[in-house]
């Protein structure tokens, strides 16, 4: 039984671990040449599925960046250069951490402003909640005996 939850535990653990998208006709010969590519593609964003590195992404889009570093990197060009090059053709949100600058303060702010509208839309839909109501008096209560025919009370 043990060495079944071991098993188990093994596929499972497998099978979460993340899938990269990467090609075999995509690789570079060179091993350090590829380990640039492929650090510099994890750092990047897949501008279809925006949640994604290019590395992790199937996306047509995400091939093409992939093929396009590889093409820099075999040329020469530096890991700064390709990234430069990169934003300046899709723009900081391409990186999965853009830098902290004022035309980005939109991305590095939204996450603390959902959050802030969230409480805030929690905090007034208490406030407009309607109060406890009381009990209701003896009198009241024997009111409403009388009108509904209630006798038990």
């Amino acid at each position: 039984m043990r060495g079944l939850r071991l098993v188990l535990l093994f596929v499972f653990a497998a099978l979460a671990a993340p899938s990269f998208a990467v090609q075999p006709d995509e690789l570079m010969k060179d091993p350090a040449l590829e380990a640039r590519a492929r650090a510099l593609s994890a750092e990047l964003r897949c501008m279809v599925c925006q949640n994604q590195s290019i590395d992790d992404s199937d996306a047509p889009l995400a091939r093409d960046i992939r093929i396009l570093i590889r093409q820099r990197i075999a040329e020469g060009e530096s890991n700064d250069a390709v990234r430069s090059y990169l934003v300046s053709r899709y723009g900081d949100f391409i990186l999965l951490k853009p830098p902290f600058k004022p035309e980005t303060l939109l991305l590095w702010l939204s996450a603390p402003l959902t959050l802030c509208a969230g409480l805030a839309a929690v905090l007034l839909a208490r406030r407009r909640a309607p109060a406890a109501t009381q009990s209701l008096s003896a009198e009241e209560e024997a009111q409403l005996a009388a009108l509904t025919g209630d006798d038990s009370r």
